[in-house]
């Protein structure tokens, strides 16, 4: 498809120009992280990109190193002790995926796509599979993200996936990146530390503070 190519391009030069605009941002986290609690400023998880193709996904961290291993967010006491007031603060404003700028340079994300799915998601992976929404390129904010967020089941995501990838286009991708200003500032479908209606097997898989843990 050529707007996939137009796509890149577009996603080389604006990542481009946003690492630069946004060093002193990314300057003035890293500092507050690392003043915060001790740590790594940033952590990987493995995630699935286009045609299913694994790649890991930058974020900064928001949760203390002594957080306790292979316990899902939501399902530790007091989920609220164990995140940094820092990470409160990038949790609240998503700025804890600021650094995913890194991966869409490197052509392993687009600014507009399906929100990349954990490695063994598997449900939303097969999902996925069943609208065409492996497809296409993975990304920082999508359809899905504009219609729910935290509050989707997993089928409805998949669905709103694959109708991102059915009308994929500049008007579809201007559409989204609007859509989620709005949503950001509203704060729609957001669910701290649980799980909405998202089934809780695949939000221990998403939100799982082994992946942070094994990073730090």
């Amino acid at each position: 498809m050529i707007y996939l190519k137009i796509k890149r391009v577009i996603d080389f030069v604006l990542s481009g120009i946003g690492l630069i605009l946004l060093s002193p941002v990314f300057l003035l986290l890293i500092i507050a992280i690392k003043l915060d609690s001790p740590g790594p400023v940033l952590f990987k998880q493995k995630r699935v990109g286009i045609h299913k193709q694994h790649f890991n996904i930058l974020k900064f961290r928001t949760m203390r190193i002594d957080t306790p291993s292979d316990m899902p967010t939501h399902l530790l006491e007091n989920p609220d002790q164990w995140i940094t007031k820092v990470g409160k603060f990038l949790r609240k404003t998503s700025l804890d995926e600021l650094p995913q700028i890194i991966n869409i340079f490197k052509g392993e994300m687009s600014i507009i796509g399906p929100r990349p799915a954990l490695w063994n998601q598997f449900d939303l992976i097969e999902a996925r599979d069943i609208y065409g929404a492996n497809d296409v390129p993975v990304g920082l904010t999508g359809w899905a993200q504009i219609n729910g967020r935290d509050e989707l089941e997993i089928d409805v995501k998949a669905r709103l996936d694959g109708e991102y990838a059915e009308k994929i286009g500049f008007p579809m991708d201007v559409r989204c990146f609007f859509g989620t200003i709005f949503s950001v500032l509203r704060r729609d479908g957001v669910v701290e530390g649980g799980t909405g209606r998202i089934d809780n097997d695949i939000r221990d898989v998403l939100d799982s503070t082994q992946e942070e843990t094994n990073n730090k």
